[in-house]
């Protein structure tokens, strides 16, 4: 009995406690953002002083140098400089020379080779002449290249254009006088004398390469070709004109129309010889 009084007193004495506190929440409340954690840096280890001024020496390393002497001149005493500007200076009155960076001065007589931005250049005695002349290098090999172009005057064609050189040139000009410019070639084996470029003198210097050999024999027979051509084209020309002025010839000769294509297997040849030196110096530089 006593139990029974007891319970109502001891359930008073606890704390009141609402159910939808616990079980239902709050639609209207926003959820509170988390602060983020502190961002960590990459800290690197310090690099030693002696490290650092052996990696700005490596990068210094790569850099190329400031260029101070581009182009080389040799003089016959032996004697070499480097320059950075290499000039040819021809006066009107007086003895070319050469002029370097603005100050050395050297008389074109005193000089070797000399090089500047257009190429590389010796001054040397062509075939058959004491007088030195300038030539320019352009091949390098056992067999060397050289060539010196000069313009020439020409008066000889009744249209006023000139004509081509021995290897190539462009002529310039209207009607009447013109000039024509002709460059011709040279070679020297193993740093020799110098040559003139011809299948003869060619085959002689590489007569120890059976295909450079083969190659300018067949272009000896490309030019006794070319010879025969012409001769047969100028003999045919000649008798049809002679038979055109033939009171009784009326018009002009057949045999002056069949002169004309004779004249262009000479050109074919020619190209088909200049093909072969081209092929035969290749041969024997490698």
């Amino acid at each position: 009995m006593k139990i029974r009084f007891l319970l109502p007193a001891l359930l008073s004495a606890l704390p009141f406690v609402s159910p939808a506190q616990d079980t239902r929440p709050e639609l209207n409340t926003q959820p509170q953002p988390t602060a983020p954690a502190p961002r960590q840096l990459n800290t690197l280890p310090a690099v030693p002083d002696s490290v650092r001024e052996q990696q700005q020496q490596q990068r210094q390393a790569v850099a190329p140098p400031a260029e101070t002497t581009r182009y080389a001149v040799g003089l016959k005493n032996g004697k070499s400089f480097r320059a950075l500007d290499v000039e040819v200076k021809q006066p009107f009155l007086g003895r070319s020379y050469l002029l370097l960076d603005g100050q050395q001065r050297f008389d074109l007589s005193e000089v070797s080779f000399y090089e500047d931005e257009t190429g590389h250049y010796v001054r040397t005695a062509l075939p058959g002449s004491s007088r030195e002349t300038t030539l320019r290098r352009d091949r390098v090999g056992r067999i060397s290249l050289y060539s010196v172009t000069s313009t020439q005057y020409n008066n000889n064609s009744p249209f006023g254009y000139g004509g081509y050189g021995r290897y190539g040139g462009y002529p310039y000009g209207g009607f009447g006088p013109t000039y024509r410019t002709v460059k011709t070639e040279y070679f020297s084996k193993n740093n020799g004398p110098i040559q003139d470029l011809s299948v003869k003198n060619l085959a002689v210097a590489t007569s120890d390469n059976p295909t450079s050999s083969a190659l300018l024999a067949e272009s000896r027979k490309y030019q006794r070709y070319s010879t025969i051509s012409y001769v047969a084209a100028g003999g045919m020309m000649a008798y049809g004109l002679l038979a055109t002025l033939n009171p009784n010839q009326r018009g002009v000769s057949p045999l002056v129309y069949a002169g004309l294509p004779l004249f262009i297997v000479p050109v074919v040849m020619q190209s088909k010889v200049q093909n072969n030196i081209k092929q035969a110096i290749l041969q024997y530089n490698r």
